[in-house]
């Protein structure tokens, strides 16, 4: 290997122009700069050539190498300057190699104090929105899949604090929220209950937070929603739980609307342009949870299997059953003249699939909500809608009275007519399929089922309900 120096001699320095025209050939070759500085010439797989420079110096009486950097990763201008560094140290004394590590190190804890108090404003200022995609992974998980959850908190809630340091959060950001949503509201639709059901969730939200890291951390002034009072913004006339009962006249109306829009279609010349009666289906469906005092959600996922004709039962599984975990209970319902007729009309529209309500797809049912949205979307003048949803009705074909109505309004429905009917309450608590209440010892050890009361309760609604219907 050969010891090459500039063209100015021994002694001199190598200019950037020398540097650069170093050829692969010199491969292994040392340069010589000046005041003990050497380059040693490497060439990569590729053909490219770099010069890793030392500085050479006697420590302790041996001779010694300190890296200074490899051209033309650095330039000659800085590798020259760690060499100078270099000989700073020597002079006072020290090792260059231990100070060049001592630097790294402190260089190193340096650069990990920059990153922790980066990490520690980051974390402090960890806005709502954060927040709130945390806690829907992680702390709340609804039937729905959480899209109910999901809209009124990407219409309300994230517009107007959704950037807002959870630690500057304050009741007042919660209460303003509140206001908003009642000024939406009209005599005819007031937002009360929109605004009860939200505050409820966003308390939820929160003694989440407050139990984990780092949101708990973020709360030590307090608990924002613990602080706001909806209370205070709700009249003294609201009441928080529906009680629409439909009354028979109402019943008969809406039993002839159904034939009236069939007729109309039936008769129309173009029927791609007529107006469509609402579907048979869930016309079935309407009168099969007023006849049974079901819930909409669990017929939707009712199968032709659970459906026994020769018996007349419909076997409801636990596992459709809306109740709370650990109380789910199987249920059978006995199915009257007036269900029975409904179950085999809908028997003729869609026995052939699994399902007594399928999908488009046919090999899944329909979703839970979906006969609620289709009634409710022919009720809209009591609907909080700014605009008209594309793919979906919007009329008042099925408005039948001065307050909308909806399919657990038929539960409640039925329920008060079995109560005109004398039917006993625990009877009839038995055929909405209410966990028994008192001590988890009753309802362990008190298992008669009452099935011929519950059958008689049933029969009589039927009666009831064909003798309304029978002349519209």
């Amino acid at each position: 290997m050969t010891t090459r120096y500039p063209k100015s001699g021994k002694g001199t320095r190598w200019t950037n122009i020398e540097l650069k025209s170093i050829s692969a050939d010199w491969k292994g070759d040392t340069l010589s700069d000046s005041a003990g500085l050497f380059g040693e010439v490497r060439v990569a797989l590729n053909g490219q050539v770099s010069i890793r420079f030392k500085y050479s110096f006697r420590w302790q009486g041996k001779a010694s190498w300190f890296a200074c950097g490899t051209y033309p990763k650095e330039s000659i201008a800085a590798i020259r300057k760690q060499r100078d560094q270099a000989q700073a140290w020597l002079g006072e004394g020290l090792d260059p190699r231990l100070q060049k590590q001592v630097e790294k190190i402190e260089a190193a804890d340096e650069q990990k104090k920059i990153i922790a108090t980066q990490r520690a404003e980051a974390t402090a200022n960890k806005d709502f929105k954060e927040l709130y995609e945390h806690w829907l992974a992680e702390g709340v998980s609804r039937k729905d899949g959480n899209t109910a959850l999901m809209r009124v908190f990407t219409k309300d809630v994230i517009p107007l604090i959704g950037k807002i340091p959870v630690k500057d959060l304050t009741a007042k950001h919660l209460m303003d929220i509140y206001r908003t949503i009642l000024k939406r509201g009209t005599e005819t639709k007031p937002r009360e209950r929109s605004v009860i059901a939200l505050a409820a969730d966003i308390r939820q939200l929160f003694n989440w937070a407050e139990q984990r890291q780092p949101w708990r951390a973020l709360l030590i002034d307090g608990n924002p929603a613990a602080l706001a009072n909806e209370n205070i913004l709700i009249s003294d006339n609201y009441t928080d739980e529906r009680d629409r009962v439909l009354s028979e006249d109402e019943l008969f109306k809406l039993n002839k609307i159904f034939q009236h829009e069939t007729a109309a279609f039936q008769q129309a010349d173009n029927k791609r342009s007529a107006l469509k009666p609402f579907n048979p289906i869930y016309q079935c469906a309407i009168w099969i949870c007023l006849g049974t005092l079901s819930r909409i959600g669990e017929l939707s996922l009712a199968r032709w299997e659970h459906i026994d004709f020769a018996n007349r039962i419909w076997f409801i599984p636990k596992e459709n059953v809306k109740s709370t975990r650990g109380k789910k209970q199987d249920h059978y319902v006995h199915l009257s003249d007036f269900v029975l007729q409904h179950f085999l009309q809908l028997c003729t529209l869609t026995g052939k699939s699994l399902w007594c309500f399928p999908s488009s797809r046919s090999d899944v049912h329909i979703g839970t909500n979906v006969i609620s949205k289709a009634i409710g979307d022919r009720q809209i003048k009591f609907k909080d809608r700014s605009k008209t949803l594309d793919g979906r009705r919007n009329d008042n074909t099925l408005v039948v009275g001065n307050e909308a109505w909806t399919p657990h309004d038929l539960r409640r429905t039925g329920a008060t007519m079995m109560q005109a009917l004398h039917v006993d309450m625990n009877i009839i608590d038995r055929c909405q399929n209410h966990v028994l209440q008192g001590s988890k010892v009753r309802r362990h050890y008190l298992k008669f089922e009452y099935v011929e009361e519950k059958k008689a309760a049933w029969d009589i609604l039927g009666q009831k309900l064909q003798e309304i219907l029978k002349n519209s």
